[in-house]
């Protein structure tokens, strides 16, 4: 009769198999904070412990039908540390006597064979890889679980959360504290296509609204590019009805503004100017002298 796995072994493997589990599977790593995670835990605990005390009542059953020599040698094994027995079967050699019962009737050259077992923590990683290669395709395959873009997805909404908390508290930009940043540029891109292209066009070459990439402005209200695209955002045209004050109607923020000035600045300044003859609309407006044009 062989000597059975002890409970904290199953304990151990079958929580690390939940907590792998909830890993693949949960939408994110809260999972450590649910009651229903702790709760799974101890009721399958619970039910290992159950399961350990019928095992001992059908051991103790069976031991009391073996003979003395067969109890002596099972009282032997079960004395011996769980893990010395793994040790054991991975790295103990056999004797001489041992190898003559396991030695293959062939050989070649002088060399024979034994018929040796593999041992079972080779076998147990065996089968662990194939368990968790199964589990991992089917994660994968109907899961966002290791997916790159999932993940990529997952991060950016992180992202752009935390930054929204952040401008919740965040001092509020104005006309006055509003400066040209490099690294608002894509982000002003993408403000500028939600608020600003149905008027004046992809990459502001104009269209119903005048060109923002030419040196001529029907508003010129500050001395700076930057200053000015923002002024117009928060006061909107005082000739044109259309440009509406967007900072003060509340559309954008202060700082949104503070990135469409920026991607305005670098589409006029730091791009060549979209003529009429690469589908840009006409100039309109007056020359406009800029100075300290990015601050």
């Amino acid at each position: 009769m062989k000597t059975r796995t002890p409970i904290y072994v199953h304990i151990l493997i079958t929580v690390g198999l939940t907590i792998m589990a909830f890993e693949m599977f949960a939408q994110d790593s809260g999972y450590f904070s649910s009651p229903f995670f702790w709760g799974l835990l101890i009721i399958i605990v619970i039910l290992l412990l159950i399961m350990n005390s019928v095992g001992d009542l059908i051991e103790d059953q069976n031991f009391s039908k073996l003979s003395e020599e067969e109890k002596a040698a099972y009282k032997t094994d079960k004395n011996t540390p769980y893990f010395q027995k793994l040790w054991n079967s991975a790295f103990q050699k056999q004797s001489a006597n041992e190898e003559n019962d396991i030695i293959i009737d062939h050989g070649f050259d002088g060399i024979t064979e034994l018929d040796n077992s593999l041992p079972k923590w080779w076998i147990g990683l065996f089968w662990f890889g194939i368990a968790f290669c199964g589990i991992y395709l089917l994660a994968f395959s109907f899961t966002d679980y290791a997916h790159p873009e999932a993940e990529l997805n997952n991060e950016t909404k992180r992202m752009l959360a935390s930054i929204e908390e952040f401008e919740k508290t965040a001092p509020q930009i104005n006309l006055a504290s509003a400066k040209y940043n490099a690294d608002y540029i894509t982000e002003g891109q993408e403000l500028f296509k939600t608020n600003c292209v149905t008027c004046h066009g992809d990459n502001g070459k104009g269209g119903i609204g005048p060109n923002l990439t030419d040196t001529h402005w029907i508003n010129i209200q500050e001395k700076s590019l930057f200053k000015n695209v923002f002024w117009m955002l928060e006061n909107g045209s005082p000739k044109n009805p259309t440009m509406r004050p967007f900072i003060k109607e509340g559309t954008i923020s202060g700082r949104d503004a503070e990135k469409i000035a920026s991607f305005v600045y670098h589409i006029n300044q730091e791009k060549p100017a979209i003529t009429e003859k690469n589908g840009g609309a006409a100039p309109q407006g007056e020359i406009a002298k800029w100075t300290n044009s990015n601050d």
